[in-house]
């Protein structure tokens, strides 16, 4: 154990200290805070998908994992097959925007061109994909470990079938044919003939196979192209229809009762790697294919509603659906705004893949933190290693007598923020920045979540597979605008839609918009954003503390408070004046029986937290976080803004006062005496 003692001092300069003077022994990082009137440290600002551009891309600082260059630990072979059909011709190679989806985006390519200028886009940084490759998402979130070598083109090869013939045949489309007859075809044995025949039987010299199909998934034209374009069923005009005019211009669809035919006649997207020319969402796919990785998504379109997942967090939820203009402007052809950038991996699926080494990462035992006190660690932003002296995250392993979650079951039926079946293994913390590959997620700061070692479903109804749950610092419905239809009415985001959770993200200080601080009373766990920082290069870095519920673990052996610098200040209207909070506990070797298996032994680290108080009429004062974490031998000054009144009192007495939040008596304050200014203005 730790024993610590607290000495609470005082810094103050004489006369109003105001925003851009330069004050004596406060570091440069707590002076560039001091604004008047005080702004958050740490705001809260989430940009929603639709209003993304690439200009929004920020890359990582002297990295480009998308260059050719660099050699991957394990390196991926890809095969990538090109085919048509003789209803439906590559997209790409008609005049610009001149089909009936507005596509293409830029000039034709000739089709014998197709296969190459696919092979081109996914795996070599070009205008046309603004730089950003399958390889380069992969590279970025292994560090190096996974890559893409080679995407060799083949084809184009013309189909036996006509595309409707294989893109009606799911979801209840099977008989909304133009010719009566029921669609059951696959394509891939289709397509694998057609290769085989013309390059022979080279499948095995590959790692996976990339089928390219002239036309569109249909995951990202049903509803755009659907309910988002014609207001019914019966106002959907002939040439989006099927070919037989006599029969209904609409198809059953997966998520919602009807889409137009001729977007619904499209075939969705699967884990084989079958991919539209819309397609963006190639990365999700190998994160199935190459690493067993299932989805984490929900159907947000079915009642009894059921809250995402992880959301915008991560890649194998809707995640993959990040890019400019947001999900629905995914139906672009060649892929380059939504879902052209997904997120990166949440850290359970980094750690699964065996991208994170295990001593980049703080695992704390939940039965050890009842026994060593709280836990601070700082964690880097997961774009990035972790910095010197810091974490890529920090878990939480829910141990102890069974059940592991603690967490009262709920009814999923009544509850649509319910997260199921309570049989969650561990909780997570890490940061997420907006740099590479995460760019195109709605907000910086920190990440919460509950997740599973192994995958299984959350059970209930309208259940789904579900391994990563992440705590909604923002739980209440988000209330933005999904579409508008075409006679103008809104439509709002259902409670169900992934993007609920673009304000999930924890922040730190006070007034952010978000919240700094997380409670499991069930799991009696209680997790704490603390700081923030910013090394030279922008990295954002983030102070984070987790404690027990349980337990009764003191730090304290002597609480004194001793004042320093001086203790009144004349002529004051408006300003900061600092506390300094010192921890002068022994730094003592932490306990390695406690929280095993780290690289590093964890050392135990009190949280406590600010409180301020104004004595006097007309005076207010107000801190800009509300919680410290010094070291042993550390010290952190405080600042606090202190204003009066033309009317307040002559005097006032600045109260701070710092309290243990792992023992609730361990408690110090200090004080300082202002009086106003009277001179006239």
């Amino acid at each position: 154990m730790i024993k610590a003692i607290i000495f609470l001092a005082l810094f103050v300069a004489s006369g109003n200290i105001l925003a851009g003077q330069q004050y004596d022994n406060v570091p440069n990082n707590i002076q560039s805070r001091l604004t008047i009137p005080p702004k958050p440290i740490d705001p809260q600002m989430v940009q929603d998908q639709d209003d993304m551009t690439w200009n929004d891309y920020h890359p990582i600082p002297g990295k480009n994992w998308a260059d050719p260059s660099l050699v991957p630990e394990r390196s991926f072979r890809m095969a990538l097959v090109a085919v048509d059909f003789p209803d439906q011709p590559f997209v790409i190679t008609l005049p610009k925007g001149s089909d009936l989806f507005g596509n293409p985006q830029i000039d034709p390519v000739k089709r014998e061109d197709v296969p190459q200028f696919y092979s081109d886009f996914w795996l070599k940084p070009s205008e046309f994909n603004h730089g950003q490759t399958i390889n380069g998402y992969w590279m970025e979130q292994s560090r190096g470990k996974f890559g893409i070598t080679a995407l060799d083109p083949f084809g184009p090869y013309r189909m036996p079938r006509n595309l409707w013939q294989y893109g009606l045949n799911e979801y209840n489309q099977n008989y909304s044919t133009p010719d009566g007859s029921r669609a059951h075809h696959r394509m891939e044995p289709d397509i694998d003939s057609l290769w085989k025949a013309d390059a022979g039987d080279i499948k095995s010299k590959y790692d996976a196979i990339l089928r390219i199909y002239a036309g569109y998934d249909e995951t990202g034209v049903w509803q755009e192209f659907g309910e988002m374009k014609f207001l019914s069923k019966d106002d959907i005009p002939e040439e989006w229809g099927n070919p037989d005019t006599t029969k209904p211009r609409w198809v059953p669809t997966r998520y919602v009762p009807w889409t137009s035919w001729k977007a619904g006649q499209m075939q969705w997207g699967l884990s084989s790697i079958r991919q539209g020319e819309n397609s963006g969402t190639i990365t999700h796919e190998l994160g199935h294919y190459a690493f067993r990785i299932g989805d984490n998504n929900n159907n947000p379109y079915v009642q009894p509603y059921r809250r995402a997942g992880s959301g915008p967090w991560d890649m194998m939820d809707r995640g993959s659906f990040n890019g400019p203009g947001g999900p629905h402007m995914r139906w672009v052809v060649p892929a380059s705004m939504g879902a052209a950038m997904p997120a990166g991996l949440m850290l359970r699926n980094r750690m699964a893949n065996g991208f994170v080494n295990k001593d980049q990462v703080l695992t704390l035992s939940r039965e050890d933190l009842a026994k060593s006190g709280p836990v601070v660690a700082t964690v880097t932003a997961r774009a990035v290693d972790p910095l010197k002296d810091s974490y890529a995250g920090l878990i939480v392993r829910l141990d102890g007598e069974e059940p592991h979650d603690r967490t009262p079951a709920d009814d999923p039926a009544t509850n649509p923020l319910s997260p199921g079946i309570p049989n969650y293994d561990f909780y997570s913390v890490e940061v997420v920045q907006r740099i590479g590959y995460d760019s195109f997620c709605p907000d910086n700061g920190v990440l919460i979540a509950k997740n599973k070692d192994k995958e299984s479903r959350n059970g209930g109804p309208n259940g789904f597979n579900c391994f990563n749950w992440v705590i909604d610092a923002h739980p209440e419905d988000i209330n933005k605008i999904d579409f508008i239809k075409p006679d103008g009415t809104t439509v709002m985001r259902t409670i169900a839609d992934y993007r609920q959770l673009n304000d999930a993200l924890f922040h730190a200080g006070l007034n952010s918009g978000s919240q700094c601080k997380w409670t499991d009373e069930p799991n009696r766990l209680h997790f704490y954003i603390i700081d923030l920082f910013k090394n030279e290069q922008g990295i954002l870095s983030y102070k984070v503390g987790v404690r027990s519920l349980d337990g009764n673990v003191s730090k304290k052996s002597i609480v004194s408070v001793l004042p320093s610098g001086k203790k009144k200040i004349k002529n004051f209207r408006e300003g900061y004046c600092f506390f300094t909070v010192t921890n002068t506990g022994q730094n003592l070797p932490a306990d390695t029986s406690l929280h095993p298996g780290n690289a590093s032994p964890v050392k135990s680290n009190d949280i406590y937290r600010i409180s301020v108080k104004a004595e006097g009429d007309g005076w207010s004062a107000s801190l800009l976080n509300g919680f410290v974490a010094p070291e042993p031998g550390k010290t952190e000054i405080i600042p606090v803004f202190v204003s009066s009144g033309s009317e307040s009192s002559n005097d006032a007495k600045i109260l701070l006062t710092v309290t243990s939040e792992s023992d609730k008596n361990l408690s110090a304050f200090s004080t300082v005496t202002l009086k106003a200014s009277r001179k006239k203005q």
